[in-house]
């Protein structure tokens, strides 16, 4: 079984940027990952503008001692100011543009206006509370490099140098099904020794979380034909192929000889609780007419087989094929942060596996862990903030120091 760190690496590797572009409106783009670096055409701010209400002042003519001043001009944000006259202030809002001649605002709290005139209480110093043009961007400046994933701030960053559109990666086409005989669709009758199929609902909501294309395959029979011929329909024009049980040793798990007899598998087991039957491979892409038989990658389609387990497909997803799909979509940074916090709890025994143990954080900062860390308990899932990365055969002490990685840094 390969350990955790080298199932990922495996991964990793093997993950290429997918080709094909796009072009959005910015506000549309929340989540998408940039395909070319957004490099500013201007400074931000574009000018040198006001950090407060107040009156623009020259700072020579407060310390020559003069403390009553004409205003000379009324200056709100959005307009165009005139120089400023010699001995005189200028009324001035936040944001807007200093008047050439200015050198520094003394706030409205520190004067006292009466009529045409101000009276400045305080003697400013050269620069203070002006913003200086360029003080944030500064024009030809690299403000978001390809391969970042859009926030909703990094959408407002771009806005600010003025871009309306925005060239992303396309979506990553993901085809998935799942196999075993005894799932069934909520709202369908339960038939004797049937279970409702929770994989396809918690799959497909991570999927379009990562703004992933879907197609469906639905539930496929535990046939080995059947499971060859759903792996053939999903290699076409999808990038992964994701399946979700079957991956195991039984008589009746069709997914490894199906892909083996399909295409290829390049890794089978990890050494980790929950999730040990995790696939990885390729399926070869029926050839289209006129294609190469050389075409190489082009001619494969990925794949992901998770184990049936809701807890394992869930921990397995976030582990692993979260980072995969991001490197193909064409993020650079896929590893979530972690935190190092005290476990307020004890676990008397360890596993010889790498272990994921669902936990919450509580009132003291602690960590409490979930009574039945089953694979099978996905109550664990929705209970927890996320997930203690415990070595192997290690046993955890109450107040000692562990790894956490928060939900939080595994669902975005």
């Amino acid at each position: 079984m390969l350990s955790t760190a080298d199932a990922l690496a495996t991964l990793l590797g093997a993950a290429v940027q997918i080709g094909g572009t796009e072009t959005l409106p910015t506000l549309d783009a929340t989540n998408r990952v940039l395909a070319a670096d957004v490099i500013s055409p201007l400074d931000v701010p574009p000018m040198n503008t006001s950090a407060m209400d107040g009156y623009a002042v020259r700072v020579a003519e407060l310390s020559q001692g003069e403390r009553r001043l004409p205003i000379s001009q009324r200056i709100p944000a959005g307009h165009a100011p005139q120089p400023l006259a010699e001995g005189t202030a200028a009324r001035i809002f936040t944001g807007a543009t200093v008047p050439p001649g200015a050198d520094a605002i003394v706030m409205q709290e520190q004067t006292e206006a009466a009529g045409d005139a101000v009276a400045i209480l305080h003697t400013p110093k050269a620069g203070e509370w002006i913003t200086q043009q360029g003080a944030d961007i500064r024009k030809g400046a690299t403000i978001l490099p390809a391969g970042t994933r859009l926030t909703p701030q990094a959408l407002g960053l771009a806005a600010s140098v003025g871009c309306a559109n925005l060239e992303v990666v396309r979506r990553v086409k993901v085809a998935v099904f799942f196999t075993g005989d005894e799932l069934t669709m909520p709202g369908e009758p339960l038939k004797p020794g049937a279970i409702y199929n929770s994989n396809r609902f918690t799959l497909t909501g991570l999927l379009q979380k990562l703004g992933c294309e879907v197609t469906d395959f639905g539930i496929v029979p535990d046939k080995l034909d059947a499971t060859r011929q759903t792996l053939r329909d999903a290699a076409q024009a999808h990038d992964l192929i994701l399946t979700c049980g079957g991956v195991s040793v039984g008589e009746e798990d069709h997914v490894k000889p199906a892909v083996e007899a399909e295409g290829r598998l390049s890794m089978w087991q990890i050494a980790m609780k929950p999730g040990k039957p995790l696939a990885f491979g390729a399926i070869r892409r029926a050839s289209a007419q006129g294609e190469s038989a050389a075409a190489g990658a082009a001619s494969e389609t990925f794949f992901i087989g998770l184990p049936g387990n809701p807890v394992s497909t869930f921990v397995t997803f976030l582990l692993f094929v979260r980072p995969f799909l991001l490197r193909l979509a064409g993020v650079r940074t896929v590893t979530p942060r972690a935190l190092s916090l005290r476990a307020d709890f004890t676990q008397h025994k360890g596993d010889r596996r790498n272990e994921f143990l669902r936990a919450r954080v509580n009132a003291a900062g602690g960590l409490d862990l979930f009574p039945n860390q089953s694979s099978a308990v996905l109550t664990s899932t929705v209970w927890g903030d996320g997930l203690i990365d415990n070595p192997p055969n290690h046993v955890i002490s109450a107040g000692e120091t562990v790894r956490f990685i928060p939900f939080s840094e595994l669902l975005n």
